[in-house]
């Protein structure tokens, strides 16, 4: 086992200094960012002076092992915009962010699971045929229509739900949530839903396929045959074993709920952390650009190298298998 844990820790430090290369290269020889931070009243010797307050106009490798001894620190660099360090800029919007993911993930289990529940225990009823084909438009359906025609509905026509922003926070231990007030929740509803669209879908199928497997298996049929009733049955052997891949998958789509609310924070105008790397792209602020990259590979490995953990620890034939490849 501890061979095991060594191995995939080294795997996940191989990808997070690989991805650290290619994002610092990728981003850095894009454009040039100088010409975007100055005011066009500047003359040659001012833009030389900005570029050489910025490290500009040192070489892209002196720029790289400059970046690379102040990240051992901790430092992913300073904001060329707003002046502060990049990974304080990101860390304070996470909050939001992570906000707005944990809703959309609660939203896609509590829709998602007794709909394909149902979907998959009644496969020919009228309702299910319907709730698949709404599954189909889930997927197929662009975010940023869907947040438009969501404002469109419930706030512009019906005056229901706030439009855009985030309501009123509350500090908890020092972070700022806004899901303990009514009004927080009133802003957060419309880009939850938003962007749990995508994953109710993914949980409706899942649960449906799952369903129609598990009702078919033979401790189901043994529960009946005892006079069970079909409440238990569906809440205790069948939830139970399909609620285990769904889990699994709902944790990795985690991530992706994070790095990909890009979208929906800037329809929404959500003050996370995927606004905020919109707003660097569109400015050129390279190392808000790295730091933020770097973040979502950060997560996304760590939540990867945990889940590949967990499984190992339920199923040793997990780590014999790659021990023996």
């Amino acid at each position: 086992m501890l061979a095991f844990v060594l191995r995939r820790l080294a795997q996940a430090l191989f990808v997070i200094a690989a991805m650290l290369v290619i994002v610092f290269f990728g981003v850095n020889v894009v454009g040039d960012p100088i010409y975007m931070l100055i005011s066009p009243e500047m003359d040659q010797q001012q833009i030389a002076e900005t570029a050489r307050a910025l490290g500009l106009d040192r070489p892209i490798w002196e720029q790289f092992l400059v970046f690379l001894k102040n990240a051992a620190q901790g430092d992913l660099g300073r904001s060329f915009v707003h002046g502060e360090s990049a990974i304080k800029l990101i860390l304070h919007r996470m909050p939001a962010t992570l906000e707005l993911a944990f809703v959309a993930l609660v939203l896609a289990i509590l829709i998602g699971l007794p709909l394909g529940l149902y979907a998959g225990l009644k496969p020919e009823s009228r309702l299910s045929r319907f709730i698949m084909a709404v599954s189909i438009l889930g997927f197929s359906l662009p975010t940023f229509w869907v947040g438009l025609m969501l404002i469109l509905t419930f706030a512009v026509s019906l005056g229901w739900l706030p439009a855009t922003g985030r309501g009123p926070t509350v500090s908890v231990l020092g972070i700022e949530t806004s899901l303990l007030t009514m009004q927080g929740w009133q802003h957060v509803a419309l880009p939850a839903f938003n962007l749990a669209l995508l994953k109710i879908s993914l949980v409706i199928r899942l649960a449906r396929a799952g369903a129609r497997e598990a009702a078919l298996m033979d401790y189901v049929k043994f529960a009946r045959a005892k006079g069970l009733s079909q409440s238990r049955i569906i809440g205790v052997h069948i939830l139970k074993n399909i609620m285990i891949p769904i889990v699994t998958v709902l944790g990795l789509e985690f991530g992706s709920l994070v790095a990909f609310s890009v979208v929906t924070e800037t329809i929404f105008a959500w003050p996370g952390m995927g606004r905020l790397l919109l707003e660097a792209i569109t400015r050129l602020d390279r190392p808000v650009i790295v730091a933020y990259v770097m973040v979502v590979v950060v997560l996304f490995v760590t939540i990867n190298l945990l889940v590949d953990l967990v499984y190992s620890a339920l199923d040793p034939r997990v780590r014999l298998t790659e021990a023996t490849s």
